[in-house]
């Protein structure tokens, strides 16, 4: 979420307020977005936060959140309505409830658990689902500045990670999108795969260098927890866990099966 640090005018009680959600404005009311006070956005529009809207280019001010903007239309009609009322057949439960857990709405989390169990556990279907991780590593040329005038050519090694990911049980490939931040077109192309990239940024590296050069980190976690994706085994065991909890089981590991968290290629199938 990106609000600039220092309030100008903050929103009222009963005015409206534009919400920026990956992409998506949404129009609703202060009274809405703290029905929950304990819930993120209770906190982050309660009465004496600091904080302002952005401001476009039409001078229209609205709050950005970069998360799933698709799915925050249930989050929001739950925060109106006060009760889940979900579309016949949706099937992104997976990617709602994490969206709920990132927001922290506890309510819409229970209500998630009790529709999930109204359904019944049904059995899990064969899938199959595979996970490739590639390192790039490039040495990158940038001058240090080390007085007022004074400036050194300095190198450093970045390494960049590529990772496919393939899955053919839908719930399982949203719970990997969720668990990675994967929430707009930018990081996924749609269908049963989706594509990662991203590079660590050495201490040695200015930040601005890193911005300048177009390089991303890569985050997982749960939200108030975050913890960066430093490299394979960090992002392969994130893939592992959410394998298991769909009841995937691993079928085999390239190039060594013995080193299973520096392997560069992971394959699950569930039967």
């Amino acid at each position: 979420i990106s609000p600039p640090p220092v309030p100008s005018s903050p929103p009222s009680f009963g005015g409206p307020v534009t919400l920026n959600v990956g992409g998506t404005l949404y129009s609703t009311t202060l009274e809405t977005l703290t029905r929950f006070p304990d819930s993120m956005l209770g906190a982050m529009f309660r009465a004496g936060t600091p904080m302002t809207p952005n401001v476009n280019p039409q001078g229209d001010g609205h709050y950005f959140i970069d998360r799933d903007g698709k799915a925050f239309r249930h989050i929001l009609n739950f925060l109106r309505l006060g009760r889940l009322d979900l579309p016949l057949g949706y099937g992104e439960t997976a990617l709602l409830r994490a969206e709920a857990d990132f927001y922290q709405i506890r309510p819409l989390l229970d209500a998630l658990r009790e529709l999930e169990a109204s359904r019944g556990t049904p059995a899990p279907t064969a899938a199959l689902l595979h996970a490739d991780v590639d390192n790039s590593p490039r040495l990158v040329h940038f001058s240090a500045r080390r007085g007022p005038h004074h400036y050194e050519l300095s190198s450093v090694q970045v390494d960049t990670f590529r990772a496919n990911l393939f899955c053919t049980d839908p719930e399982c490939l949203g719970a990997l999108r969720a668990r990675f931040g994967v929430t707009n077109e930018d990081r996924a192309e749609g269908g049963p795969h989706f594509h990662l990239e991203w590079a660590p940024r050495p201490a040695e590296l200015p930040e601005v260098e890193y911005r300048r050069l177009g390089l991303q980190p890569l985050w997982t976690g749960a939200p108030g927890e975050p913890r960066e994706v430093v490299g394979t085994p960090s992002f392969l065991e994130e893939v592992l866990r959410v394998a298991l909890e769909h009841g995937f089981r691993l079928d085999s590991v390239f190039p060594d099966p013995e080193d299973l968290l520096n392997s560069r290629s992971l394959r699950f199938v569930r039967h």
